[in-house]
């Protein structure tokens, strides 16, 4: 699966991800993008946009119809903190469909 990281997360995150495609936002030149072309953007490229932004749901005009959303609920989003919920994420990569948005809580 293509999985992007935003740019709130760690970028040595995506080493604790195996079997999937990971790419981080600033790989991409995609840095300092506003949320909604951000999405935009990772729609034409992506399957799943994994984020700690937990307002990013509940933002106007964000309905992907190609990708789906993870949200990391984590006290902080720190390499050792979020390290801890990577089981739970790769659980949630093997059954997520376009268009959901998930939370994987700490």
């Amino acid at each position: 699966m293509k999985v992007l990281f935003d740019e709130c997360l760690p970028r040595r995150l995506k080493n604790e991800i195996t079997g999937h495609e990971i790419s981080t936002v600033v790989e991409m030149g995609w840095a300092g993008t506003k949320n909604g072309a951000l999405i935009r953007l990772a729609e034409t490229s992506f399957e799943v946009f994994v984020t700690v932004d937990q307002n990013l749901q509940y933002q106007q005009n964000l309905q992907p119809k190609n990708l789906a959303i993870i949200v990391l609920v984590a006290p902080n989003n720190q390499l050792a903190t979020l390290r801890a919920l990577m089981p739970k994420l790769l659980l949630q990569l093997q059954t997520i469909q376009p268009g959901q948005i998930v939370q994987v809580k700490y």
